[in-house]
């Protein structure tokens, strides 16, 4: 993968060979610019030649995969999972109720969707992080809701005891006040869910998507559709 090399500040050094240089000459010319450019290019060669000692030196020792070290085609997830056994089933439960298995496509768990979302909440980032917290507040509160109208957890309890917790969380804008913690947890797992799930290849089956797919030609759509959409 090509690097992309960033503008880098000028150092002292440089700095002070270009004064140097202008000085003597008695100001900037022509020529004297033309000298200016070779004696910042043969800085610039210095600097580069010198990280690259270093970095020979010093190898980088950091994860494949990340950032600054990327591995496209075997990419490793950098950071640990911070879902716990229990935690997981409880998501993986609560994923196939809101995409459970049909004629057409597994269910969300089957395709990793738990595990997409344990690996989204467990990243090192802003984002990640506040949505971290949804979740572990979303999960105590699932199994605390569970246990407190059925005295069981969530994953013990019956399809349609876990239907009527999520009936009352499933609707952000609707929720009671005292369903307003799980229901913004709800939102997130929903939205995780769908992206694990549409974004694997039996997802994009499921909605018959047919990008991405090498076309010997191009034909236009037909007059009818254009008619249709107003473009003819």
């Amino acid at each position: 993968m090509a690097r992309v090399r960033l503008p880098r500040a000028r150092t002292q050094i440089e700095k002070y060979r270009v004064s140097e240089l202008i000085a003597r000459e008695g100001g900037l010319n022509r020529r004297m610019a033309m000298k200016v450019m070779v004696a910042l290019g043969l800085g610039s060669t210095g600097v580069a030649r010198g990280q690259q000692a270093r970095l020979e030196a010093k190898p980088n020792v950091g994860p494949a995969g990340t950032l600054s070290d990327p591995e496209l085609k075997q990419a490793i997830v950098p950071w640990e999972r911070t879902l716990s056994e229990s935690q997981l089933a409880t998501l993986a439960v609560l994923c196939d109720l809101i995409l459970p298995a049909d004629q057409r496509s597994p269910s969300a768990s089957q395709l990793g969707a738990h595990e997409f979302i344990d690996e989204w909440v467990s990243a090192p980032y802003e984002r990640q992080l506040q949505d971290r917290a949804v979740l572990f507040e979303g999960l105590e509160w699932l199994d605390g809701e569970s246990n407190r109208r059925f005295g069981s957890s969530f994953v013990d309890v019956t399809a349609d005891r876990r239907h009527q917790v999520c009936r009352d969380i499933c609707n952000l804008p609707d929720a009671t006040e005292p369903h307003r913690l799980g229901a913004r947890f709800f939102a997130l797992v929903r939205d995780l869910t769908a992206t694990a799930f549409w974004t694997t290849q039996e997802g994009m089956d499921d909605l018959g998507y047919v990008g991405n797919v090498p076309l010997p030609k191009w034909e236009a759509p037909p007059k009818a559709v254009l008619e249709h959409l107003g473009l003819e």
